[in-house]
């Protein structure tokens, strides 16, 4: 019988997650024209309504070419023409999309005196507000801080929608094209604040945010300090098994099942990166924080303590802490002052030095 606390937070959590009524069922779609557009090719024509049988052992394939050539897939073209207008930094992605309206990336910007500066990417489906108090309280420990909105998020969303679904949804390459491009997004956002003089460089990634920042991370050296709040091995395992997006799992589970979207989604998993990781933190050592929720319906704790038991394995420097809430609730009194406390205190003994 479950403890009388955890049954208090998971109905907290379900009713925080009922707030939310224009979820929508999008279609299920390989998404192969998406692929075809990353810099690693070598798939072929799939016809519409494919069968997974004949799909999904080249789209593993594929996925264990990306993972081989990460560097590559991860890479961007140096952007120019960054325009800061009053406190929001505006620059166009490096990574195309049929849509204009994501083209153009949008950042808040909270300036501090010194080198120390942090990327701060939100959870999926924030708004433009989100997490703009705790830069607040970044900028007061004299830590500056780029909050940068992530593809399809609030001013980048396509017409016609009222969430970021392109970001996480049935159509199995957009999702991994918007997963390359946020990580695009955030290395050009470093190039801006290498730019301004800031070389004590860090990131903070909330749920989505989160495996996003670690895949930027283990691709660029420069991001030395990083905070992962809520943490997850596999992006398919979250979508399948997770309160949040259980509208994305009912498109998915009449074509595949769990592992088959584990490996469908492998190129985008944080999972899949973490030797890579460790390999980038041996060149340029990173400090690491690690935060997640014991009562969590959307990262289950289970997925959470295998990252954490990665980094034990890998010997990556980390400070990890499970906070007694779940994944909404982290972001109400009490849990969120005992999140920012964490991020703030980690961020001010790594960085402002």
């Amino acid at each position: 019988m479950p403890h009388p606390y955890a049954s208090m937070i998971l109905a907290w959590e379900r009713r925080l997650n009922r707030v939310d009524q224009n979820r929508r069922l999008s279609r299920f779609d390989w998404g192969g024209e998406w692929l075809r557009q990353t810099p690693v090719n070598g798939l072929g024509a799939w016809p519409a309504g494919a069968a997974p049988a004949a799909v999904l052992p080249e789209l593993q394939a594929w996925n264990q070419r990306v993972v081989a050539q990460s560097g590559a897939f991860f890479d961007y073209a140096p952007v120019g023409g960054y325009r800061l207008e009053g406190d929001t930094l505006r620059f166009r992605s490096p990574v195309e999309t049929p849509y204009e309206e994501n083209h153009e990336v949008y950042a808040r910007w909270f300036p501090a005196a010194g080198k120390a500066a942090v990327v701060v990417v939100a959870q999926w489906n924030a708004d433009e507000q989100g997490h703009l108090g705790l830069c607040r309280i970044l900028q007061r420990a004299g830590i500056a801080c780029l909050r940068v909105s992530m593809p399809y998020h609030d001013r980048r969303m396509p017409r016609g929608l009222t969430r970021a679904e392109y970001t996480v949804d049935a159509n199995i390459g957009r999702t991994i094209h918007a997963a390359r491009q946020a990580v695009c997004d955030i290395r050009a956002s470093l190039d801006w604040l290498e730019g301004r003089g800031h070389g004590a460089l860090g990131i903070v990634g909330t749920s989505l945010g989160s495996c996003y920042a670690l895949l930027a991370s283990a691709h660029d050296a420069r991001l030395r300090t990083n905070v992962f709040n809520h943490v997850s091995q596999h992006f398919g395992d979250v979508v399948w098994t997770g309160l949040a997006t259980a509208h994305v799992r009912r498109s998915l589970e009449p074509h595949l099942d769990q592992e088959q979207v584990r490996e469908a989604w492998r190129t985008i998993s944080p999972a899949s990166y973490l030797e890579q990781f460790a390999r980038t933190a041996a060149a340029a050592p990173k400090r690491n924080l690690l935060l997640w929720a014991r009562y969590d319906p959307c990262f289950l704790p289970e997925y959470s303590r295998q990252v954490v038991a990665s980094f034990q394995r890998l010997g990556l420097h980390h400070e990890a802490h499970g906070l007694a809430c779940g994944h909404y609730t982290i972001g109400r009194a009490p849990f969120k002052y005992a999140d920012a406390w964490y991020i703030t205190r980690f961020l001010r003994r790594q960085l402002a030095k």
